[in-house]
């Protein structure tokens, strides 16, 4: 819930939230209105300053890891995108194979203004291949950036749709954790005393198995045999554990650390995040200047 609630902030935030206040404090068009419009706008603007520059940092400075060799927790991966599943995810609008979607479709009203009637995003998992390795990558909570945006109107409809599609090259920063039998922590005496444990429900079966002498009881010799061959059981089956492929997933990290996923460059990203956190700077000494104004106007 946290996550998902930063998430709509973070875009909140970078898709106008400083001209939104604006346009508030012009509607209402009074002395007090226009001082708590900007002073928010100061504080928003603040807020995404330290965000987008947290951000900027983080692409810049988490260093790029192989999946084959990647240390467990927080990591920097790049590679292909390939479908987890045959057939592949169709987007919810242009019906394209993807590995990820989400749309949006708005409807004019009466004023001309917008309004949004539907929309979505996939929730389907896709593969991340480097060359070395796959990963297994968990779409949600992810903060997704793409260059795929399409646009187009419908009558009174309008239609928005954003992809990553199969094959693009994706960039990607979360929680990496593999699950598989190398990575299991096995307790053979523990197991072995499980599997005696539950031979001995089965009184009958054991007396057949292990009762040599055929007296109707379990002697110490017999026993000792019974724990022989529960070892042998316990062996084979933590070889056959450990044998099974390990499974790479790239998730959310449970820390709040920034989970992104995008076909853009790394390069890219971070310029844009310096480019929107040298922009709320400014919006937010310019709305200090402005509050200092206003103060002194009469209205």
């Amino acid at each position: 819930m946290i996550v998902s609630i930063r998430r709509e902030y973070s875009q909140f935030i970078t898709s106008g939230a400083q001209l939104l206040l604006l346009a508030i404090g012009a509607e209402l068009e009074t002395r007090g209105a226009w001082l708590t419009c900007v002073a928010l706008m100061s504080l928003v603007s603040l807020i995404a300053w330290v965000s987008t520059l947290q951000r900027r940092r983080t692409v810049a400075d988490t260093p790029t890891s192989r999946i084959a060799s990647a240390a467990q927790g927080y990591v920097e991966l790049s590679g292909q995108g390939k479908p987890l599943d045959y057939p592949p995810l169709l987007s919810q609008l242009t019906t394209l194979p993807c590995l990820w979607y989400r749309y949006r479709v708005e409807e004019r009203s009466g004023n001309d203004e917008w309004k949004t009637v539907s929309s979505g995003e996939s929730e389907v998992s896709f593969i991340l291949d480097d060359g070395s390795g796959r990963c297994v990558v968990d779409v949600e909570n992810a903060e997704i950036l793409t260059r795929h945006k399409e646009t187009w109107t419908n009558g009174r409809y309008r239609n928005t749709e954003w992809k990553l599609l199969i094959d693009d090259g994706v960039y990607a920063l979360g929680e990496f954790i593999t699950l598989g039998g190398s990575r299991l922590e096995l307790n053979a005496h523990r197991d072995i005393n499980s599997l005696l444990a539950e031979w001995k429900k089965d009184q009958p079966s054991l007396l057949r198995r292990f009762d040599l002498d055929g007296d109707g009881s379990i002697s110490m010799t017999e026993w000792a045999l019974a724990r022989q061959a529960a070892r042998r059981e316990v062996e084979k089956s933590h070889r056959e554990v450990r044998n099974e492929a390990d499974v790479h997933t790239l998730r959310c990290p449970t820390n709040g650390q920034l989970y992104l996923l995008s076909n853009i460059g790394p390069d890219k990203i971070s310029r844009r995040y310096l480019w929107w956190s040298l922009f709320h700077l400014s919006v937010f000494f310019g709305s200090l200047a402005a509050l200092s104004w206003i103060w002194q106007q009469h209205f």
